[in-house]
């Protein structure tokens, strides 16, 4: 068996224009400060890191390496989860979503999907030069809005959808497969992979893509009341990056899994800090460990209550305690003996 790394944290949320959580040198010493092993690195937040650099400077990569490593600390991933996202945007988003972009292709459907896979490839080439192994993503949506079957769905809807969303992410999956880097697809509500399912769907059509693998984060299936321990036997083969999220569903009689369009603290799910939820991480990463996964356990900090800060801190020494560290040797060896192929066939009747 292998051991799980960590722990690692994502720092998406925490940055900001304030000091220590406005430049990569800077967190990578808080994070470093908290007991933390490993960063995972969002490629669009140019106060932390320079995509367009990286991808075609080995100095300026080799300098981001050198920076986490005088902390102590390793990068786990890079994340393109928002530039992932506008591979697809159905455009009943896209206000919502132009956001994302940069502001030149802002307002143009064709030239944000364009720059967004750029984008993407371009991560993928600095997480070579980086020397990294799996990068995070999100897949974008073009069949979200219809995720409910109401009114009726036409026949071929769902499947056109996912036809051009492979057809779009295939060239990409290629472009990674070229240069040795996973695709880790964050199963989430928002994304048309949003659980196995649909997973399996885009699966099926980029031909079973060995690049086409999954990040795996509970607190997105407590949610959407998936089996996420049964997920983790399913799919464990294709689980490449974990975010460590915790979560809580406690339905009333007035709302549920949808959440009455309430805020996040008023939702009956809602994301929570580590230990502050119903995630069962000690069954997880017990899951994880059996299955060999051997990469990062990264903290993703998302909470309707708690303050970032405390988040953090509590969530590295959460991490630390369940990590696994494996046995090299089976717990009954010391009532075991030698083989003998003789004594075995006696003991079976066999001579």
């Amino acid at each position: 068996m292998k051991m799980i790394k960590g722990p690692a944290i994502f720092l998406a949320q925490f940055a900001a224009d304030a000091a220590p959580f406005n430049s990569l040198d800077s967190m990578c010493a808080w994070a470093a400060s908290l007991g933390y092993e490993g960063v995972q690195i969002p490629t669009w937040d140019g106060r932390l890191f320079n995509l367009k650099e990286a991808s075609e400077s080995q100095d300026y990569a080799d300098e981001v390496k050198g920076i986490a490593a005088r902390h102590g600390l390793a990068i786990s991933e890079l994340s393109t989860h928002l530039q992932g996202q506008l591979v697809a945007v159905h455009p009943a988003y896209d206000a919502a979503f132009d956001g994302f972009a940069t502001p030149e292709v802002r307002g143009n459907a064709k030239a944000r999907t364009e720059w967004a896979v750029d984008q993407v490839k371009r991560a993928i080439l600095a997480s070579r030069r980086l020397g990294l192994a799996v990068q995070a993503t999100f897949s974008g949506a073009l069949a979200w809005p219809y995720v409910y079957p109401w009114p009726q769905r036409p026949a071929g809807l769902i499947e056109a959808a996912f036809d051009e969303l492979a057809k779009r992410w295939q060239p990409i999956l290629d472009y990674a497969d070229e240069h040795g880097i996973d695709l880790a697809y964050e199963i989430h509500p928002g994304e048309d992979l949003h659980d196995g399912v649909s997973y399996e769907m885009f699966l099926d059509r980029v031909k079973g893509h060995n690049r086409a693998n999954l990040l795996y984060d509970p607190s997105h299936f407590v949610l959407q009341q998936l089996d996420y321990l049964d997920y983790i036997d399913i799919y464990h083969q294709r689980i490449k990056a974990f975010h460590v999220k915790d979560a809580e569903f406690n339905p009333t009689g007035r709302q549920g899994v949808y959440g009455g369009f309430q805020s996040w603290v008023d939702r009956a799910g809602r994301f929570r800090s580590l230990g502050d939820g119903q995630v069962d991480f000690g069954a997880i990463f017990s899951k994880l460990t059996q299955h060999d996964y051997a990469s990062w356990a990264v903290l993703e900090w998302e909470c309707a209550l708690k303050h970032p800060e405390q988040g953090a801190r509590e969530g590295a020494e959460f991490i630390k305690r369940h990590i696994i560290h494996v046995t090299e040797k089976t717990f009954d060896d010391f009532a075991g003996s030698s083989t003998d192929d003789a004594a075995n066939r006696k003991m079976l009747g066999l001579c």
